[in-house]
Formats: C-alpha cells, structure tokens, sequence
C-alpha cells in the first residue's frame, strides 16, 4: 500500500524510523497497537542490525510490517554518487530529506576505517580557508540524514571512528548531532565501530 496523498496531489511522505529515539520508538508502537516491546526489536533492527527495510524486520509480525509501511519507512538512502582514489579513500555523495546532497568520506588505514560525516549542507560560518563555506549554507542536517551516512556508506560494518568532520559545523546543529550520537552510542543499540 502506498502513502497518502496530500491536498497537491503528491504522495506524501511517510516518517522515518532512523534517527527515532527508544521513547519515539515506543510511541510508534503504542500508535500502531503493537506490544511495548516491538520498540526494543524496532531499535535493534534499525542501531544493531541496519536493516534498509520495514520488511526485513522479521521478529515483528507480518501484518505489524505491513501497517507499519503503510506510515513509515526505514530512512536509509543510496549514495547517489562516488569518487575513488588508489589508497582506497572515498567520498560519497548523499541526498538529505531537504534535497541538498552532502558529502562523507571513508578512510581506511591498516587496522583502522573512519568515516567523516556532514551535519549540515553547506556552512554559515564563511571561513575563508574552507570551500565549503564558500558554497553557502544549505541547511541542518536531521539525525536521520547524519545517520544514514554512516549506515548507508558501503563498508560501514568495518569502521572504527566516526568524525564530524564533514561539510558545516557540527556545533551549529547541535540538537541533530547530540541525537545521531546519542543514538549511536546508546548501550540498548549496537554502534556501528567495532570495539
């Protein structure tokens, strides 16, 4: 079944359960009339397994999937578009829930594989070393889009540090990026970097 369509005409957008804290979490299931534990397995497919579906989430009944569809959806996006170098760094290039695209970079070292995320399109803070300041200031990043970057770049099951080092200035969205860690370092979720 497909979402609503609003007063335009357009299918509206469904929410999306990435970037959803434990309470958000257990507000949805009380909302779709499931057990309060499909919260806790909500969160587990989503932090601890990564799941690119509602579908997927295979502890949760099928006709729960299915109403659960019917309003949400997972939040992962495809990068759109990818630059390889020979030392096997790459930069990815992902749309937002605004429609901007920022940039993440993968960076494998011996041992190690970082990930420098976005928090924001562009930036306001207009240093004039900085390209990206260059470019203007396209909006906050939402944990969602801060998220996705990290569990939608290919080979995020190898990283071992996440830096906010990406496009914008991490501090100026603040309330988005104390979320995404939040959620990425809560001990009822799996993080991604490997211990």
């Amino acid at each position: 079944m497909q979402g609503k369509r609003g007063r335009t005409g357009r299918m509206a957008e469904k929410d999306k359960l990435l970037g959803m804290t434990m309470e958000e979490l257990k507000a949805v299931a009380a909302e779709m009339g499931l057990p309060r534990f499909a919260a806790k397995q909500m969160a587990e497919w989503l932090y601890g397994k990564h799941v690119r579906s509602i579908e997927a989430m295979t502890n949760i009944s099928a006709s729960a999937r299915a109403a659960l569809a019917e309003r949400y959806e997972i939040g992962c996006v495809a990068p759109s578009d990818v630059q390889q170098s020979v030392d096997g760094t790459a930069k990815y290039l992902f749309p937002t829930e605004n429609g901007q695209l920022v940039e993440c970079v993968f960076i494998p070292e011996d041992d190690r594989a970082t990930l420098c995320v976005s928090s924001q399109a562009g930036c306001r803070m207009g240093c004039r070393f900085c390209m990206t300041g260059r470019q203007g200031f396209g909006g906050n990043l939402s944990a969602t889009d801060i998220l996705n970057q990290i569990y939608s770049v290919p080979g995020s099951e190898r990283l071992t540090n996440i830096v906010f080092m990406g496009q914008g200035e991490p501090l100026d969205n603040l309330d988005a990026v104390l979320r995404a860690t939040h959620l990425l370092t809560d001990v009822r979720s799996a993080s991604p970097c490997r211990r």
